[in-house]
């Protein structure tokens, strides 16, 4: 359910107007040709070198050009309305994955990766959980049993990732990750009224960088005995075989 907040600025957003994040014509966040244009190319995605256990990396597409403006605008600056076609990225990804690992009919929990605490105080709004939510409609749309479950939270102290080489990431995210337990008493009270079978848990998020988020969100899954099947975001960042970054 969207906050007030998050209600009016859609409204500024879609009826006010704005600039095309990808080439700043005016009118939509994301104009007919940026949106047209956007190179979707859904593929594993396993950073260099990967985190120890960590399972099947999916992204959509590549973190640069029009895609890095959606995200940034999205997460940074409260573009809401770009939830909608980062979510359809999401959720090509999200096929892809479950195509490639032949996964059996079930249905599907998109688990987002929680934002920290004090950035979430900051913005007012869960940019990964609403593109989350977005990908869920979108499978659905396509007659994919998916649903959104934001299970996992973070716990207080973390550092912001900005800036971390991999293993300063890792680090820094050990055991930063937990499941909440009311998401959980709820996820079992469906699961006990015959509500949901077995499902594929898929853990979500915008952005694949290092893994270390994507790593630690398994590792907190798996403590409450909810293996993850894949790992997918919208995009992956390109990575130098040295382990830097290209953005």
């Amino acid at each position: 359910m969207w906050s007030a907040r998050a209600v009016l600025d859609a409204f500024r957003d879609l009826v006010l107007g704005g600039r095309c994040v990808g080439c700043g014509r005016a009118g939509r966040l994301l104009c007919a040709g940026c949106e047209a244009g956007l190179e979707v190319v859904p593929h594993p995605a396993w950073p260099t070198p990967a985190p120890p256990g960590l399972i099947a990396p999916w992204a959509a597409t590549a973190y640069d050009g029009v895609v890095r403006a959606m995200v940034v605008g999205h997460k940074e600056h409260r573009l809401v309305a770009l939830a909608g076609p980062l979510g359809d990225l999401l959720a090509e990804g999200v096929s892809a994955a479950l195509a490639d690992l032949r996964a059996t009919p079930a249905p599907v929990l998109l688990v987002p990766v929680p934002s920290r605490p004090s950035s979430a105080r900051e913005r007012g709004y869960e940019p990964t959980l609403a593109l989350t939510r977005a990908a869920a409609s979108t499978l659905a749309a396509r007659g994919v049993q998916a649903a959104c479950v934001p299970l996992l939270r973070t716990r207080r102290g973390v550092a912001d990732q900005a800036g971390l080489d991999a293993t300063a990431r890792a680090a820094n995210l050990a055991g930063a990750l937990r499941a909440h337990p009311p998401a959980l008493r709820r996820l079992a009270g469906r699961t006990a009224a015959g509500r949901v079978r077995p499902a594929h848990v898929v853990v979500c998020d915008d952005v694949l960088t290092t893994g270390a988020t994507a790593a630690e969100a398994q590792r907190a899954l798996r403590a409450v005995g909810l293996p993850s099947l894949a790992v997918v975001a919208v995009a992956a960042t390109r990575r130098r075989a040295g382990g830097g970054r290209t953005e």
